[in-house]
């Protein structure tokens, strides 16, 4: 089998309501499709997934610019090697090549009639927890999405925190107020907190609601921070923005920066890094999540394939990219239920995409 056509395709799909953080604002989410096409008429899918500052339109630059003409011509069973020459062409652009890698590992999986969690190591669990992230607003709209997403089965909810601490303050109280003290609550600061020391005031201000998590309170580049934190707090930390790569897990794991990796297949640069990220951290006696940028249908396919396989995801996780829209790109839906996600039907990621839905949403037309 050969790769007869690389394509990817910018799409900007709205969500429900805008969602803040400290990150900012984000009434839409702006992804790339990745199809790749082979000489033997199967078709792999991908998305290319970033809140950052390429997005759907730069990703899709960059695949059909600097990517997809060199990968004509290859066999796509040869993930490793097709890695290594995106690598080569392609500086950082993790999602970009994310995109790609992930369209590779639905075209092997079609082609072998069997789901990506097999060619990752196989099911190790039966069904994933999920989270919820809550965004930024008023005490009363804070709880109001609470209420909503635990009366729809989700069992742990991650405030958006490190803007404003009084407000912080006032939307967890009301959440552990209504919730009661057996629901897991957790928190994000995306790197909110100016300094160490304010993050240990604001972390300590916070842990007698009872945290499960305290997620990326420093800059990302700040290992020695969040070793300090780590230090004065009770609370696990846990980085995400830190954690990008193989490359970065291993600096966390040397500095001693987190408790808990939250691990992302785009930011990895694919399925392949992001499993290398939990196989790091299950040598280092860490745990893992799977967090979402949040991705679409066939990004959160790939989520699930990756949660599925790993032995050492440790909480529950944002494999649910795809409920932060008002619509998605494929035909089928993920089983969600309780707050539980359960397996991927089907070979490869298991979805097909859906052309009216991709008309309807794509940006480059």
């Amino acid at each position: 089998m050969k790769i007869t056509a690389v394509n990817a395709i910018p799409v900007r799909v709205p969500r429900p309501q805008p969602f803040t953080s400290s990150l900012g604002v984000s009434p839409s989410s702006e992804n790339a499709v990745v199809e790749i096409h082979t000489d033997e008429g199967l078709v792999g899918l991908g998305e290319a997934s970033s809140i950052w500052d390429r997005k759907g339109q730069g990703e899709a630059d960059d695949i059909n610019g600097l990517l997809a003409g060199a990968l004509v011509g290859q066999d796509p069973f040869r993930i490793n090697e097709i890695s290594a020459l995106m690598n080569r062409l392609l500086h950082r652009a993790f999602p970009a090549k994310a995109g790609v890698e992930m369209a590779l590992y639905d075209l092997v999986g079609k082609a072998l009639g069997t789901p990506v969690y097999n060619l990752l190591g196989g099911l190790v669990r039966e069904r994933v927890l999920l989270s919820h992230s809550l965004s930024m607003g008023s005490p009363e709209q804070v709880l109001e999405q609470a209420l909503r997403l635990a009366a729809s089965g989700y069992k742990t909810l991650k405030l958006k925190v490190g803007r404003n601490p009084l407000a912080d303050l006032r939307a967890m109280e009301a959440l552990r107020a209504n919730l009661g003290s057996d629901f897991t609550l957790r928190v994000d600061a995306n790197m909110g907190w100016p300094s160490a020391k304010e993050a240990v005031r604001r972390i300590r201000e916070l842990e007698p609601f009872g945290l499960e998590l305290v997620e990326q309170p420093l800059h990302a580049a700040d290992l020695e921070g969040l070793r300090f934190v780590r230090e004065q707090v009770g609370v696990p930390i846990m980085v995400d923005e830190s954690v990008w790569t193989p490359a970065d897990a291993l600096a966390c794991v040397r500095a001693g920066a987190a408790d808990v990796f939250n691990v992302y297949v785009a930011e990895a640069g694919g399925l392949g890094p992001a499993s290398q990220i939990f196989s790091l951290a299950e040598a280092a006696r860490l745990t893992c999540i799977i967090g979402s940028m949040p991705e679409l249908g066939i990004g959160t396919a790939a989520q699930a394939h990756l949660a599925f396989a790993m032995r050492n995801l440790g909480y529950a996780s944002d494999v649910n990219g795809v409920v932060y829209h008002q619509a998605d790109l494929i035909r089928e839906r993920f089983r969600i239920k309780e707050g539980y996600l359960y397996p991927p039907a089907g070979p490869g990621l298991g979805v097909s995409l859906d052309p009216d839905q991709l008309a309807k949403y794509r940006i480059d037309r």
